[in-house]
């Protein structure tokens, strides 16, 4: 880092590590990623001292969120079946993670600390990680150049860096200059992708096209036997599965579903909010009860029929999609952008989107084999979902689009494990 850059990058992160622990413990994931960073550091040491065996080589994965986990999981669990005698190490930065990296398998699960060169040190002392891989584009200065300067070898798996990324700001191009000079290995996930890394940076003898990763994580979770509980939700009704919606598709989609009902009388929606809060929940129940829907939440689902549920738990809406005959996915009228629509397009089914997805570049890829659509307004939508649900094929034909899609993009995994496995010098 840029040594006029230190100063203030240092005192950034001394901020963020005092509020720790003025911040009172809460909800928000702002409380909860700060108050969880509370003696972090002691429980790196901790697990050092009972379970480090530096017998072992480790590996080290940082993804900040559940969305670039995804991506790290099928790299791990190649690791973790071919090399066992790899200790393994998780860190993301949200709190939307916790759960997800407990779920990896890893040896060791936490979160990342701020950013110092201070609290990098003391990370790197305690896991003496002989690589470190981030995922997507998570690549932080301290813990970077800190890793490089200690022997450890770096990489980045499914590589991305998109034009409008605030990483090629004049002054994060600065502060992340030396970090990405310091990475060994980046496998990117298109050559647009590689181009604007060496920009930033990355040698360009050290960077490769290897794809994305979650084309392959998808695609294994469609092939596997869903969860009992998602089973249990299963029905021959034409059912509609709407994933990670806010209230700007719901004002949308919601006006949309009940004009299809016209022509589908017995069609079933099941929505997944993206936040789950009880405002947002009680919102959708408020709406089904005022036009006569008989609603069943999945918490307390048993067995009946019902014209709406309402999905009030985390961690399941990715294997729901086994049940869509045709899916929405939200975010395209919020703007936050639109969420992943490969989990919906690899259980084969049709996907519908609001107009935002113009940093999806899945999207556009569905757009273009006829595997997705889009629509601008409530009346678009309505169109759309009667079109294929009333057509065996125009469905059938936009499924084998989307599944095809995701077919094609299958390999990424096996070639970030090559990545990790070089680095690992075997």
């Amino acid at each position: 880092m840029r040594p006029l850059l230190r100063i203030p990058y240092a005192i950034a992160g001394a901020v963020a590590q005092g509020l720790t622990y003025i911040v009172p413990e809460g909800e928000s994931k702002l409380q909860r990623g700060l108050v969880a960073r509370r003696g972090i550091l002691r429980r790196y040491r901790r697990w050092s001292d009972t379970h480090r065996d530096m017998s072992r080589p480790l590996a080290w994965f940082h993804a900040p969120s559940v969305g670039e986990g995804l991506q790290a999981l099928p790299v791990i669990q190649l690791l973790r079946a071919r090399r066992p005698e790899v200790q393994i190490a998780y860190t993301h930065y949200s709190p939307s993670a916790e759960s997800f990296a407990r779920a990896t398998g890893a040896d060791f699960t936490d979160y990342l600390p701020f950013d110092t060169f201070g609290a990098a040190d003391a990370a790197i002392a305690s896991l003496r990680p002989t690589v470190l891989i981030f995922s997507k584009l998570d690549v932080w200065p301290a813990l970077t150049e800190t890793a490089a300067a200690n022997g450890t070898r770096i990489g980045l798996i499914s590589a991305t860096l998109p034009q409008s990324s605030g990483r090629r700001s004049t002054l994060a191009r600065h502060a992340l200059a030396d970090a990405y000079r310091a990475i060994d290995r980046v496998g990117a996930i298109s050559e647009t992708d590689a181009a604007r890394l060496r920009e930033q940076g990355v040698a360009a003898d050290r960077i490769g096209v290897t794809g994305d990763t979650r084309y392959d994580q998808v695609w294994s979770r469609a092939r596997a036997t869903p969860p009992a509980r998602v089973e249990s939700l299963r029905s021959s009704t034409p059912t509609l599965v709407a994933g990670s919606t806010w209230p700007a598709d719901e004002t949308r989609l919601l006006p949309a579903w009940i004009e299809l009902r016209k022509s589908i009388p017995r069609a079933r929606l099941m929505i997944a909010p993206h936040e789950l809060s009880h405002e947002h929940l009680g919102g959708i129940a408020d709406w089904a009860r005022s036009n006569a829907l008989r609603l069943a939440r999945t918490s307390s689902y048993k067995e009946g029929e019902s014209d709406v549920v309402l999905v009030d738990q985390y961690g399941i809406l990715g294997d729901l999609y086994a049940l869509a005959d045709v899916a929405y996915v939200g975010g395209g009228f919020h703007s936050a952008g639109l969420h992943s629509v490969l989990e919906p397009a690899a259980f084969g089914a049709p996907v519908i989107f609001g107009p935002n997805y113009e940093k999806s570049r899945e999207a556009a890829t569905l757009l273009e084999c006829g595997g997705g659509h889009t629509a601008n307004s409530v009346s678009e939508l309505a169109l759309a979902l009667t079109t294929l649900f009333t057509s065996r094929d125009a469905r059938d034909s936009a499924a084998t689009a989307a599944r095809g899609m995701v077919e094609r993009g299958l390999g990424a995994a096996e070639r970030s494990y090559q990545l990790v496995r070089e680095l690992l010098g075997s």
